[in-house]
């Protein structure tokens, strides 16, 4: 495995996720596991009046590449409509397979020395999955509601 995607850059995302806990009552909750290494992360969503995301909570369970992800996440997630998250989730994932551009989330790039390390992709991944899920929760949630 290769050392260059163990970046300081990536250590240090890693320490810095803005919501480390997860939320009181959450409209939207989803939990994502890596089989491969084991990480977890839950995901708490509350959308506001417009269908975007006004509150997130986390817990990262997860290797450094599941801590960065998070934080990553975390740190633009504010503001995103259930869609936005779903389409980050799925042009990362397809950029991780090899058949997408980069997806159009800030600092997403960090990640392009995992695209030849697939065993890594999952933890990568798990954040953007689980805020998807979560959102489309909370969305659900408030059609039923009104």
């Amino acid at each position: 495995m290769s050392l260059d995607l163990y970046t300081p850059e990536i250590s240090a995302l890693a320490i810095g996720n803005p919501y480390p806990e997860r939320l009181a009552d959450p409209a939207g909750t989803a939990e994502k596991r890596s089989p491969i290494c084991g990480s977890r992360v839950i995901v708490d969503v509350d959308l506001d009046g417009a269908g975007r995301v006004a509150a997130l909570g986390t817990q990262v369970r997860a290797c450094l590449l599941g801590q960065a992800s998070s934080t990553l996440l975390a740190r633009h997630a504010i503001g995103r409509t259930p869609e936005e998250l779903a389409t980050a989730r799925d042009s990362l994932t397809a950029w991780l397979a090899g058949s997408g551009d980069t997806p159009d989330w800030p600092g997403i790039a960090i990640f392009a020395p995992g695209l030849k390390l697939t065993a890594r992709h999952p933890s990568i991944r798990l954040a953007f999955e689980a805020a998807a899920e979560a959102a489309e929760q909370a969305r659900a949630a408030s059609e039923v509601a009104v």
